[in-house]
């Protein structure tokens, strides 16, 4: 049987003491908490960031006459 993924209903960065927190929640209820670095999140954002522009690229060249 194939596992069903829940999809993203929440989601929460905070900034704390040592860091920041994240939370995310899923369609099923679960929620997620961790604490993340600076680093960390810059890390994330570079790797959204990138794959964002991935993706505005292929829409580009999609939208482009031939």
């Amino acid at each position: 049987m194939a596992e069903t993924i829940p999809t993203l209903t929440q989601f929460n960065l905070a900034e704390s003491d040592d860091g920041y927190l994240l939370e995310i929640g899923g369609s099923d209820g679960t929620l997620l908490r961790v604490a993340a670095s600076a680093e960390q999140i810059d890390a994330i954002i570079e790797a959204l960031d990138a794959l964002l522009s991935d993706d505005d690229d292929a829409v580009d060249e999609t939208d482009s006459p031939a």
